[in-house]
């Protein structure tokens, strides 16, 4: 048998060096302070400074507008990192990333160099926005939509839905109908860079016409705020359609799918960082709870909880690395995307709900950190697409690659 010239390593040093870096932020800073600011659900604010000056901002941002300029495998490690912490404070980036994202693969060069800048140091950040109150999964139902002005202004109307960041950002990623009468549907739609007034629920000025409703209260993600969006004759000018007038209208139906798979690779991401704490926490109190005279670790029925539990972390993980690594290659990872957001979030609840009944009565005790986690885990399963969606996506793909 050949043996391996080097030792396999499933991390560079660059992202071996990062990953510690907010390991230790994670547990330095987000896991002492994350019970306080879920029980009041107020935004974390002094540990999303310190992410600012630790650049979590512009992780992906090319350097040349002041970001780090690393790729969506790195970034996946750093949301998973800092989703073991409390998937609140990686709901803060992920939306940002996701529009940043469009910024760098779809904007043009003015649209970049007027916010990438800022959005790498987290002086703006940004939310994008798709879906709205009646429709789900069915994207091409929006009814929210733009209509050019006699002075070349579009006016946006309509009502978004759950929208993560939806009042501390200053920018919108949003998806509008901006020609009804589009045969298929897809070809209609337009992405606008929506500017507005961050952390004011009624805008004002050039930013008139676009209200951020109280934020919707939740069985979990605390503490980030999610909302809905109110366009009520909200002005956009023409250069803020994404990648410009020109090369951006009726386009971004595909640029936001496009985004949706490295948003699923995130969420993912997410999944596994869930699910790797609800192991540690089961892992710990497994072996300092004792019955029968013995640590219940002893007992074979916790033994094969752990087993179950850990097989799924390092699954979920190396799905979501293969599905990033896929998309940091140039190819698509649509199927990839769907399969790592599926199993992941899946992963996540189970190792969750797991973790929760390895620690019996205290589990449901607001006392224990599982509990948090009992709550967060299930936003996973609807968010960037639910699970359901997933099966239908990889069905449809894997038809596709191997049609006869």
């Amino acid at each position: 048998m050949a043996v391996a010239a080097s030792q396999y390593t499933e991390m560079t040093d660059e992202q071996r060096a990062i990953t510690e870096m907010v390991h230790q932020f994670a547990d330095e800073q987000i896991l002492p302070n994350a019970e306080h600011y879920d029980r009041e659900d107020s935004f974390p604010e002094p540990i999303v400074e310190q992410m600012k000056e630790l650049g979590l901002f512009g992780v992906t941002i090319p350097e040349e507008y002041g970001g780090m300029g690393l790729d969506l495998t790195t970034y996946a490690m750093i949301v998973e990192e800092l989703s073991r912490g409390w998937i609140s404070i990686s709901g803060v980036i992920n939306t940002h990333f996701i529009g940043s994202y469009l910024l760098m693969k779809f904007g043009n060069d003015e649209q970049k160099e007027k916010y990438l800048p800022r959005m790498a140091t987290g002086e703006i950040r940004a939310a994008f926005s798709l879906s709205e109150p009646e429709l789900g999964s069915d994207v091409q139902a929006i009814k929210t939509s733009a209509k050019k002005g006699e002075d070349g202004f579009y006016e946006i109307n309509g009502q978004k839905m759950w929208v993560t960041n939806g009042l501390l950002s200053s920018l919108v990623f949003v998806l509008v109908k901006t020609d009804p009468d589009a045969d298929p549907r897809h070809k209609g739609f337009t992405c606008f860079i929506a500017e507005k007034e961050p952390g004011v629920g009624e805008n004002t000025g050039d930013y008139a016409g676009l209200t951020v409703p109280p934020k919707i209260k939740k069985l979990g993600y605390k503490g980030v705020e999610s909302t809905e969006l109110v366009f009520d004759g909200y002005r956009c000018p023409p250069e803020n359609v994404l990648g410009g007038e020109q090369a951006g209208l009726n386009k971004g139906f595909a640029q936001m799918m496009d985004a949706l798979e490295v948003g699923r690779v995130n969420v993912a991401a997410r999944g596994v960082g869930i699910a790797q704490r609800a192991l540690e926490l089961a892992l710990r109190y497994s072996q300092e709870r004792k019955t029968f005279g013995k640590p219940i670790a002893e007992h074979q029925a916790i033994q094969f909880k752990l087993a179950d539990m850990a097989t799924q972390v390092e699954a979920a993980r190396l799905l979501t690395l293969r599905a990033a690594r896929l998309k940091d290659a140039g190819q698509r990872s649509d199927l990839e995307a769907g399969m790592a957001k599926l199993f992941a979030s899946e992963a996540g609840r189970f190792c969750v709900e797991e973790c929760l009944r390895i620690h019996g009565g205290y589990g449901y005790s607001k006392e224990y950190e599982i509990e948090r986690l009992y709550r967060d885990a299930p936003l996973l399963l609807i968010g960037e697409g639910t699970s359901e969606i997933q099966r239908m996506v990889i069905g449809r793909k894997l038809l596709q690659r191997h049609k006869i």
